[in-house]
Protein backbone atom coordinates (compact mmCIF):
# COMPACT_ATOMS: atom_id res chain seq x y z
CA UNK A 1 0.00 0.00 0.00
CA UNK A 2 1.28 3.01 -0.86
CA UNK A 3 1.91 5.40 2.27
CA UNK A 4 0.04 8.99 1.88
CA UNK A 5 1.69 12.12 2.12
CA UNK A 6 1.37 14.14 5.24
CA UNK A 7 2.93 17.53 4.74
CA UNK A 8 4.70 19.64 2.34
CA UNK A 9 8.60 18.22 3.61
CA UNK A 10 7.21 14.79 2.96
CA UNK A 11 6.09 15.25 -0.38
CA UNK A 12 9.68 16.69 -1.45
CA UNK A 13 11.21 13.71 0.29
CA UNK A 14 9.13 11.72 -2.01
CA UNK A 15 9.60 13.70 -5.02
CA UNK A 16 13.54 13.55 -4.68
CA UNK A 17 13.75 10.09 -3.83
CA UNK A 18 11.83 9.30 -7.16
CA UNK A 19 14.15 11.26 -9.21
CA UNK A 20 17.31 9.52 -7.93
CA UNK A 21 15.93 6.60 -8.03
CA UNK A 22 14.29 6.97 -12.05
CA UNK A 23 16.01 5.28 -14.55
CA UNK A 24 17.27 7.83 -16.35
CA UNK A 25 18.59 9.68 -13.51
CA UNK A 26 20.96 6.71 -12.93
CA UNK A 27 21.74 6.31 -16.40
CA UNK A 28 23.15 10.06 -16.71
CA UNK A 29 24.52 10.10 -13.19
CA UNK A 30 26.97 6.68 -14.36
CA UNK A 31 27.78 7.94 -17.59
CA UNK A 32 29.04 11.31 -16.07
CA UNK A 33 31.56 9.32 -13.42
CA UNK A 34 29.75 5.52 -12.68
CA UNK A 35 28.75 7.27 -9.27
CA UNK A 36 25.02 8.45 -8.71
CA UNK A 37 26.52 10.87 -6.24
CA UNK A 38 28.22 14.10 -6.34
CA UNK A 39 31.46 14.60 -4.75
CA UNK A 40 32.12 16.78 -1.57
CA UNK A 41 34.22 19.83 -3.84
CA UNK A 42 30.90 19.85 -5.83
CA UNK A 43 28.60 20.07 -3.27
CA UNK A 44 30.73 23.15 -1.67
CA UNK A 45 31.13 24.94 -5.26
CA UNK A 46 27.11 24.27 -5.89
CA UNK A 47 26.69 26.30 -1.99
CA UNK A 48 28.71 28.91 -3.19
CA UNK A 49 27.40 29.66 -5.73
CA UNK A 50 23.99 30.11 -4.79
CA UNK A 51 24.62 32.20 -1.78
CA UNK A 52 26.92 34.44 -4.62
CA UNK A 53 23.36 34.13 -6.65
CA UNK A 54 21.47 35.44 -3.39
CA UNK A 55 23.28 38.07 -2.84
CA UNK A 56 23.09 39.16 -6.26
CA UNK A 57 19.17 38.66 -6.28
CA UNK A 58 18.74 40.80 -3.46
CA UNK A 59 20.87 43.82 -4.40
CA UNK A 60 18.77 43.90 -7.82
CA UNK A 61 15.60 43.98 -5.98
CA UNK A 62 16.78 46.71 -3.43
CA UNK A 63 17.75 48.77 -6.88
CA UNK A 64 14.56 48.18 -8.68
CA UNK A 65 12.23 48.41 -5.97
CA UNK A 66 11.03 51.55 -6.61
CA UNK A 67 10.67 51.17 -10.67
CA UNK A 68 8.54 47.82 -9.75
CA UNK A 69 5.96 49.94 -7.31
CA UNK A 70 5.79 52.68 -9.93
CA UNK A 71 5.02 49.95 -12.61
CA UNK A 72 2.80 48.08 -10.47
CA UNK A 73 0.79 51.50 -9.74
CA UNK A 74 1.01 51.74 -13.99
CA UNK A 75 -0.46 48.78 -14.49
CA UNK A 76 -3.36 49.23 -11.74
CA UNK A 77 -4.52 52.60 -13.37
CA UNK A 78 -4.22 50.74 -16.64
CA UNK A 79 -6.32 47.93 -15.64
CA UNK A 80 -8.82 50.41 -14.42
CA UNK A 81 -9.07 52.17 -17.72
CA UNK A 82 -9.86 48.80 -19.29
CA UNK A 83 -12.53 47.97 -17.71
CA UNK A 84 -14.15 51.07 -17.74
CA UNK A 85 -14.03 51.22 -21.59
CA UNK A 86 -15.28 47.44 -21.67
CA UNK A 87 -18.36 48.56 -19.18
CA UNK A 88 -18.59 51.60 -21.61
CA UNK A 89 -18.52 49.40 -24.60
CA UNK A 90 -21.17 47.12 -23.17
CA UNK A 91 -23.72 49.68 -22.64
CA UNK A 92 -23.52 50.83 -25.81
CA UNK A 93 -23.97 47.41 -27.22
CA UNK A 94 -26.84 47.27 -25.24
CA UNK A 95 -27.81 50.60 -26.93
CA UNK A 96 -27.22 49.20 -30.46
CA UNK A 97 -29.40 45.87 -29.38
CA UNK A 98 -32.33 47.89 -27.88
CA UNK A 99 -32.41 50.47 -31.05
CA UNK A 100 -33.37 46.72 -33.57
CA UNK A 101 -36.88 46.79 -31.55
CA UNK A 102 -38.27 48.83 -32.31
CA UNK A 103 -36.10 49.82 -35.31
CA UNK A 104 -34.21 52.97 -35.19
CA UNK A 105 -31.91 53.92 -37.71
CA UNK A 106 -30.22 57.02 -35.51
CA UNK A 107 -30.07 55.58 -32.58
CA UNK A 108 -28.54 52.59 -34.36
CA UNK A 109 -25.59 54.55 -35.74
CA UNK A 110 -25.42 56.67 -33.10
CA UNK A 111 -24.75 53.70 -30.75
CA UNK A 112 -22.80 51.81 -33.48
CA UNK A 113 -20.20 54.44 -33.45
CA UNK A 114 -20.17 54.50 -29.46
CA UNK A 115 -19.38 50.69 -29.81
CA UNK A 116 -16.17 51.43 -32.65
CA UNK A 117 -14.93 54.37 -30.51
CA UNK A 118 -14.78 51.92 -27.37
CA UNK A 119 -13.27 49.00 -30.02
CA UNK A 120 -10.84 51.78 -31.02
CA UNK A 121 -10.18 52.86 -27.06
CA UNK A 122 -9.64 49.05 -26.04
CA UNK A 123 -6.64 48.84 -29.15
CA UNK A 124 -4.73 51.92 -27.84
CA UNK A 125 -4.15 50.24 -24.00
CA UNK A 126 -3.54 46.98 -25.54
CA UNK A 127 -1.14 48.89 -27.50
CA UNK A 128 -0.10 51.35 -23.84
CA UNK A 129 0.28 47.79 -22.28
CA UNK A 130 2.76 46.24 -25.30
CA UNK A 131 5.07 49.40 -24.71
CA UNK A 132 5.00 49.81 -21.11
CA UNK A 133 6.82 45.85 -20.81
CA UNK A 134 4.09 43.76 -20.39
CA UNK A 135 4.47 41.48 -23.47
CA UNK A 136 6.76 39.77 -20.68
CA UNK A 137 9.75 38.07 -21.24
CA UNK A 138 8.92 37.40 -24.87
CA UNK A 139 9.35 40.74 -25.79
CA UNK A 140 12.69 40.91 -26.08
CA UNK A 141 13.23 38.07 -27.96
CA UNK A 142 11.11 39.15 -30.64
CA UNK A 143 12.86 42.93 -30.51
CA UNK A 144 15.77 41.08 -32.17
CA UNK A 145 14.13 38.54 -34.86
CA UNK A 146 10.22 39.17 -34.96
CA UNK A 147 9.66 43.06 -34.63
CA UNK A 148 8.45 43.38 -37.13
CA UNK A 149 5.55 41.05 -36.98
CA UNK A 150 4.30 42.57 -34.03
CA UNK A 151 4.44 45.83 -35.37
CA UNK A 152 1.46 44.85 -38.46
CA UNK A 153 -0.80 42.94 -35.82
CA UNK A 154 -0.35 45.92 -33.49
CA UNK A 155 -1.35 48.17 -37.10
CA UNK A 156 -3.47 45.57 -37.81
CA UNK A 157 -5.64 45.65 -34.56
CA UNK A 158 -5.82 49.19 -34.44
CA UNK A 159 -7.38 49.51 -37.76
CA UNK A 160 -9.89 46.71 -37.81
CA UNK A 161 -12.84 48.79 -36.31
CA UNK A 162 -12.20 51.45 -39.26
CA UNK A 163 -12.25 47.88 -41.38
CA UNK A 164 -15.60 46.83 -40.07
CA UNK A 165 -17.21 50.89 -40.54
CA UNK A 166 -16.05 50.51 -44.49
CA UNK A 167 -17.81 47.75 -44.74
CA UNK A 168 -21.00 48.90 -43.58
CA UNK A 169 -20.90 51.98 -45.47
CA UNK A 170 -20.14 49.51 -48.77
CA UNK A 171 -23.23 47.40 -48.01
CA UNK A 172 -25.08 51.03 -47.63
CA UNK A 173 -23.96 51.91 -50.96
CA UNK A 174 -24.72 48.67 -52.57
CA UNK A 175 -28.48 49.49 -50.97
CA UNK A 176 -28.45 52.65 -52.85
CA UNK A 177 -27.21 51.24 -55.98
CA UNK A 178 -30.32 48.75 -56.26
CA UNK A 179 -32.39 51.82 -55.01
CA UNK A 180 -30.86 53.93 -58.29
CA UNK A 181 -31.28 50.49 -60.52
CA UNK A 182 -35.03 50.05 -59.94
CA UNK A 183 -35.51 53.58 -60.69
CA UNK A 184 -33.27 53.52 -63.82
CA UNK A 185 -35.44 50.43 -64.49
CA UNK A 186 -38.57 52.08 -64.49
CA UNK A 187 -37.38 55.44 -66.68
CA UNK A 188 -36.22 52.62 -68.86
CA UNK A 189 -39.81 51.44 -68.94
CA UNK A 190 -41.68 54.28 -69.82
CA UNK A 191 -39.50 55.78 -72.47
CA UNK A 192 -39.71 52.41 -73.91
CA UNK A 193 -43.52 52.34 -74.06
CA UNK A 194 -43.88 55.58 -74.95
CA UNK A 195 -41.48 54.51 -77.81
CA UNK A 196 -43.35 51.47 -78.62
CA UNK A 197 -47.01 53.51 -78.53
CA UNK A 198 -45.82 55.94 -81.04
CA UNK A 199 -44.02 53.02 -83.61
CA UNK A 200 -47.96 51.63 -82.99
CA UNK A 201 -49.17 53.96 -85.15
CA UNK A 202 -46.57 53.90 -88.08
CA UNK A 203 -47.34 51.55 -90.70
CA UNK A 204 -45.22 48.46 -91.05
CA UNK A 205 -43.67 48.40 -87.53
CA UNK A 206 -43.83 45.39 -85.58
CA UNK A 207 -45.42 45.93 -81.83
CA UNK A 208 -43.83 42.53 -80.30
CA UNK A 209 -40.40 43.86 -80.82
CA UNK A 210 -38.26 41.25 -78.92
CA UNK A 211 -34.88 43.33 -78.41
CA UNK A 212 -36.24 45.17 -75.51
CA UNK A 213 -34.18 44.54 -72.62
CA UNK A 214 -35.16 43.18 -69.62
CA UNK A 215 -34.61 45.92 -67.59
CA UNK A 216 -36.82 48.21 -69.80
CA UNK A 217 -39.53 45.41 -69.58
CA UNK A 218 -39.19 44.94 -65.26
CA UNK A 219 -41.92 47.63 -64.64
CA UNK A 220 -45.04 46.34 -66.63
CA UNK A 221 -45.52 42.23 -67.10
CA UNK A 222 -45.20 41.99 -71.22
CA UNK A 223 -44.59 38.71 -73.33
CA UNK A 224 -41.48 39.36 -73.57
CA UNK A 225 -40.40 39.56 -69.73
CA UNK A 226 -42.57 36.04 -69.92
CA UNK A 227 -39.96 34.95 -72.79
CA UNK A 228 -37.00 36.08 -70.53
CA UNK A 229 -38.16 34.47 -67.69
CA UNK A 230 -38.72 30.70 -69.33
CA UNK A 231 -35.09 31.37 -70.53
CA UNK A 232 -33.84 31.39 -66.59
CA UNK A 233 -36.18 28.31 -66.09
CA UNK A 234 -34.41 26.29 -68.69
CA UNK A 235 -31.14 27.43 -67.53
CA UNK A 236 -31.37 26.75 -63.94
CA UNK A 237 -33.23 23.86 -64.64
CA UNK A 238 -30.16 22.31 -66.72
CA UNK A 239 -27.90 23.36 -63.98
CA UNK A 240 -29.79 21.15 -61.13
CA UNK A 241 -30.02 18.53 -63.32
CA UNK A 242 -26.28 18.42 -63.78
CA UNK A 243 -25.95 18.77 -60.21
CA UNK A 244 -28.28 15.88 -59.69
CA UNK A 245 -26.41 13.03 -62.01
CA UNK A 246 -23.67 13.86 -60.59
CA UNK A 247 -24.50 12.51 -57.25
CA UNK A 248 -26.13 9.87 -59.19
CA UNK A 249 -22.64 8.87 -60.56
CA UNK A 250 -21.09 9.42 -57.21
CA UNK A 251 -23.42 7.41 -55.40
CA UNK A 252 -23.11 4.68 -58.31
CA UNK A 253 -26.40 4.15 -59.80
CA UNK A 254 -27.28 2.16 -62.46
CA UNK A 255 -28.28 5.51 -64.74
CA UNK A 256 -29.73 3.51 -67.65
CA UNK A 257 -32.26 1.61 -65.05
CA UNK A 258 -33.00 4.83 -64.08
CA UNK A 259 -33.61 6.67 -67.01
CA UNK A 260 -36.15 3.15 -68.22
CA UNK A 261 -37.75 4.15 -64.84
CA UNK A 262 -38.37 7.65 -66.08
CA UNK A 263 -39.42 6.69 -69.41
CA UNK A 264 -42.31 4.27 -67.93
CA UNK A 265 -43.28 6.93 -66.00
CA UNK A 266 -43.82 9.56 -68.74
CA UNK A 267 -45.37 6.84 -70.63
CA UNK A 268 -48.63 7.14 -71.93
CA UNK A 269 -49.33 4.51 -74.41
CA UNK A 270 -47.76 1.10 -75.08
CA UNK A 271 -47.10 2.49 -78.51
CA UNK A 272 -43.45 3.71 -78.67
CA UNK A 273 -42.38 2.51 -75.52
CA UNK A 274 -43.02 -1.53 -73.31
CA UNK A 275 -42.65 -0.83 -69.77
CA UNK A 276 -41.15 -4.10 -69.36
CA UNK A 277 -38.51 -3.78 -72.11
CA UNK A 278 -34.94 -3.88 -70.88
CA UNK A 279 -33.84 -1.52 -73.68
CA UNK A 280 -34.04 2.41 -73.50
CA UNK A 281 -34.84 4.71 -75.98
CA UNK A 282 -32.23 7.18 -74.55
CA UNK A 283 -28.69 7.10 -74.82
CA UNK A 284 -26.47 6.80 -71.99
CA UNK A 285 -24.99 10.17 -73.38
CA UNK A 286 -28.60 12.04 -73.37
CA UNK A 287 -29.20 10.64 -69.86
CA UNK A 288 -29.74 14.15 -68.36
CA UNK A 289 -32.13 15.23 -71.57
CA UNK A 290 -34.47 12.23 -69.41
CA UNK A 291 -33.72 13.42 -65.68
CA UNK A 292 -34.40 17.09 -67.25
CA UNK A 293 -37.93 15.65 -68.30
CA UNK A 294 -38.57 14.04 -64.61
CA UNK A 295 -37.60 17.16 -62.88
CA UNK A 296 -39.76 19.80 -65.20
CA UNK A 297 -42.83 17.53 -65.17
CA UNK A 298 -42.81 17.42 -61.08
CA UNK A 299 -42.14 21.09 -60.70
CA UNK A 300 -44.78 22.73 -63.30
CA UNK A 301 -47.17 20.06 -62.05
CA UNK A 302 -49.93 22.50 -60.79
CA UNK A 303 -48.91 25.35 -63.14
CA UNK A 304 -52.21 26.75 -64.03
CA UNK A 305 -53.85 27.31 -60.83
CA UNK A 306 -52.79 30.30 -59.27
CA UNK A 307 -51.94 28.99 -55.98
CA UNK A 308 -50.63 25.24 -57.37
CA UNK A 309 -53.45 23.93 -55.87
CA UNK A 310 -51.68 24.11 -52.60
CA UNK A 311 -55.02 25.91 -51.49
CA UNK A 312 -58.50 26.21 -52.75
CA UNK A 313 -57.94 30.24 -53.44
CA UNK A 314 -60.23 31.77 -56.42
CA UNK A 315 -58.43 34.92 -56.01
CA UNK A 316 -58.00 35.20 -59.93
CA UNK A 317 -61.71 34.57 -60.59
CA UNK A 318 -63.71 36.94 -57.55
CA UNK A 319 -61.03 39.62 -59.02
CA UNK A 320 -58.57 39.27 -61.61
CA UNK A 321 -57.60 42.78 -61.79
CA UNK A 322 -56.59 43.49 -58.19
CA UNK A 323 -55.27 39.76 -58.48
CA UNK A 324 -53.19 40.62 -61.84
CA UNK A 325 -51.67 43.61 -59.85
CA UNK A 326 -50.80 41.49 -56.73
CA UNK A 327 -48.80 39.14 -58.89
CA UNK A 328 -46.35 41.61 -60.60
CA UNK A 329 -46.03 43.25 -57.49
CA UNK A 330 -45.18 39.80 -55.72
CA UNK A 331 -42.68 39.64 -58.85
CA UNK A 332 -41.26 42.74 -58.69
CA UNK A 333 -40.24 42.38 -55.27
CA UNK A 334 -39.12 38.83 -54.91
CA UNK A 335 -36.77 39.01 -59.02
CA UNK A 336 -33.48 40.16 -57.07
CA UNK A 337 -33.91 38.47 -53.44
CA UNK A 338 -32.09 35.57 -52.49
CA UNK A 339 -34.36 32.59 -51.69
CA UNK A 340 -32.74 31.57 -48.90
CA UNK A 341 -32.49 34.29 -47.07
CA UNK A 342 -36.27 34.74 -47.71
CA UNK A 343 -36.66 31.90 -46.74
CA UNK A 344 -34.47 32.06 -43.70
CA UNK A 345 -37.13 34.72 -42.43
CA UNK A 346 -40.30 33.35 -43.89
CA UNK A 347 -39.98 29.84 -44.36
CA UNK A 348 -43.60 29.14 -44.42
CA UNK A 349 -44.46 31.88 -46.71
CA UNK A 350 -46.73 30.28 -49.76
CA UNK A 351 -42.92 30.18 -51.61
CA UNK A 352 -41.50 28.05 -49.04
CA UNK A 353 -44.61 25.69 -49.29
CA UNK A 354 -44.41 26.00 -52.72
CA UNK A 355 -40.31 24.52 -52.05
CA UNK A 356 -41.27 22.27 -49.54
CA UNK A 357 -43.84 20.49 -51.92
CA UNK A 358 -41.76 20.40 -54.93
CA UNK A 359 -38.56 19.16 -53.16
CA UNK A 360 -41.02 16.34 -51.65
CA UNK A 361 -42.13 15.71 -54.92
CA UNK A 362 -38.55 15.01 -57.00
CA UNK A 363 -36.46 14.14 -54.08
CA UNK A 364 -37.58 10.74 -52.88
CA UNK A 365 -36.48 9.59 -49.49
CA UNK A 366 -34.56 6.43 -50.97
CA UNK A 367 -33.16 8.39 -53.20
CA UNK A 368 -32.00 11.59 -51.06
CA UNK A 369 -30.75 8.48 -48.58
CA UNK A 370 -29.28 6.88 -51.92
CA UNK A 371 -27.16 9.93 -52.50
CA UNK A 372 -26.40 11.10 -49.34
CA UNK A 373 -26.61 8.28 -46.73
CA UNK A 374 -28.95 10.20 -44.81
CA UNK A 375 -32.78 11.70 -44.50
CA UNK A 376 -31.77 14.63 -42.85
CA UNK A 377 -32.74 17.10 -45.40
CA UNK A 378 -35.92 15.49 -45.73
CA UNK A 379 -36.52 15.89 -42.33
CA UNK A 380 -35.94 19.34 -42.37
CA UNK A 381 -38.32 20.30 -45.10
CA UNK A 382 -40.96 17.86 -43.57
CA UNK A 383 -40.70 19.86 -40.57
CA UNK A 384 -40.93 23.44 -42.42
CA UNK A 385 -37.79 23.99 -42.40
CA UNK A 386 -35.22 24.32 -45.65
CA UNK A 387 -31.54 23.34 -45.46
CA UNK A 388 -28.41 24.99 -46.07
CA UNK A 389 -27.00 22.90 -48.22
CA UNK A 390 -25.23 23.33 -51.58
CA UNK A 391 -27.82 20.38 -53.25
CA UNK A 392 -31.22 22.08 -51.85
CA UNK A 393 -29.56 25.28 -52.27
CA UNK A 394 -29.27 24.93 -56.48
CA UNK A 395 -32.89 23.20 -56.34
CA UNK A 396 -34.02 26.79 -54.55
CA UNK A 397 -32.31 28.33 -58.13
CA UNK A 398 -35.22 26.22 -60.12
CA UNK A 399 -38.02 26.76 -57.90
CA UNK A 400 -37.41 30.90 -57.12
CA UNK A 401 -37.38 30.76 -61.65
CA UNK A 402 -40.43 29.08 -61.62
CA UNK A 403 -42.05 30.60 -59.17
CA UNK A 404 -41.19 33.82 -61.09
CA UNK A 405 -42.88 32.66 -64.37
CA UNK A 406 -45.74 31.62 -62.33
CA UNK A 407 -46.19 35.04 -61.02
CA UNK A 408 -45.99 36.34 -64.25
CA UNK A 409 -48.39 34.28 -66.16
CA UNK A 410 -50.90 35.41 -63.96
CA UNK A 411 -50.29 39.12 -64.02
CA UNK A 412 -50.83 39.29 -67.82
CA UNK A 413 -54.15 39.51 -69.46
CA UNK A 414 -54.44 37.37 -71.13
CA UNK A 415 -52.46 34.46 -69.45
CA UNK A 416 -50.41 32.27 -71.79
CA UNK A 417 -51.83 28.74 -72.43
CA UNK A 418 -49.18 26.02 -71.20
CA UNK A 419 -48.90 22.79 -73.61
CA UNK A 420 -46.81 20.18 -74.11
CA UNK A 421 -45.84 17.63 -76.67
CA UNK A 422 -47.24 14.40 -76.12
CA UNK A 423 -45.12 11.24 -76.64
CA UNK A 424 -45.38 9.33 -80.11
CA UNK A 425 -46.81 12.83 -81.94
CA UNK A 426 -45.23 14.01 -84.62
CA UNK A 427 -42.06 17.14 -85.04
CA UNK A 428 -43.68 20.32 -85.56
CA UNK A 429 -41.06 22.74 -85.39
CA UNK A 430 -43.14 25.83 -85.07
CA UNK A 431 -43.86 24.13 -81.62
CA UNK A 432 -41.37 21.97 -80.74
CA UNK A 433 -37.67 22.63 -79.86
CA UNK A 434 -35.10 19.70 -80.15
CA UNK A 435 -32.84 19.29 -77.65
CA UNK A 436 -30.52 16.88 -79.64
CA UNK A 437 -29.11 18.57 -82.32
CA UNK A 438 -28.61 16.73 -85.83
CA UNK A 439 -26.10 17.38 -88.22
CA UNK A 440 -26.91 19.94 -90.48
CA UNK A 441 -28.84 22.01 -88.21
CA UNK A 442 -32.33 20.00 -89.38
CA UNK A 443 -34.19 17.80 -88.27
CA UNK A 444 -34.69 14.83 -90.39
CA UNK A 445 -37.95 13.69 -91.65
CA UNK A 446 -39.39 10.77 -89.75
CA UNK A 447 -38.44 11.75 -86.57
CA UNK A 448 -41.26 11.90 -83.37
CA UNK A 449 -41.59 12.53 -79.83
CA UNK A 450 -39.64 10.29 -77.74
CA UNK A 451 -41.01 12.47 -74.34
CA UNK A 452 -40.86 15.58 -73.53
CA UNK A 453 -38.42 17.50 -71.13
CA UNK A 454 -39.86 20.87 -70.69
CA UNK A 455 -43.38 23.15 -71.58
CA UNK A 456 -44.38 25.29 -74.10
CA UNK A 457 -46.28 28.23 -73.61
CA UNK A 458 -48.62 30.37 -76.63
CA UNK A 459 -48.86 34.14 -75.52
CA UNK A 460 -51.48 36.46 -75.91
CA UNK A 461 -49.32 38.66 -78.45
CA UNK A 462 -49.34 35.89 -80.64
CA UNK A 463 -46.12 34.70 -80.14
CA UNK A 464 -45.19 31.21 -78.97
CA UNK A 465 -42.23 29.60 -76.61
CA UNK A 466 -41.28 26.19 -78.06
CA UNK A 467 -41.88 23.15 -75.97
CA UNK A 468 -38.54 21.53 -75.60
CA UNK A 469 -38.64 17.34 -76.72
CA UNK A 470 -35.84 14.32 -76.92
CA UNK A 471 -37.05 13.02 -80.65
CA UNK A 472 -36.42 9.59 -81.65
CA UNK A 473 -37.11 8.00 -85.22
CA UNK A 474 -40.26 6.64 -85.84
CA UNK A 475 -39.08 3.04 -86.69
Amino acid sequence: MTRKVSNFSDLIQRVTASCLLHPLATAAAKEDDNSPYESEEEVENDEEYEEEENEEYEEEERMLGPLKAFKVKQMEVLMEEVFDTVSSMKRAYVRLQEAHSPWDPERMRAADVAVVAELRKLAVLRERFRRSGGGGGRKKGRRRGGGGRDGVASVREVVAPYEAVVEELKKEVKVKDLEVKNLREKLDSAVALTTNGSAEKKPGRSLSKRKLGIQAMAAVPTPELFEATMMQVRESSKSFTSLLLSLMHNAHWDITAAVRSIEAATASTDKFHNTSSTTSIVSAYHAKYALESYISRKIFQGFDHETFYMDGSLSSLLNPDQFRRDCFTQYRDMKSMDPTELLGILPTCHFGKFCSKKYLAIVHPKMEESLFGNLEQHSHVQAGNHPRSEFYNEFLGVAKTVWLLHLLAFSLNPAPSQFEASRGAEFHPQYMDSVVKFSGGRVPAGQVVGFPVSPGFKLGNGSVIKARVYLIART
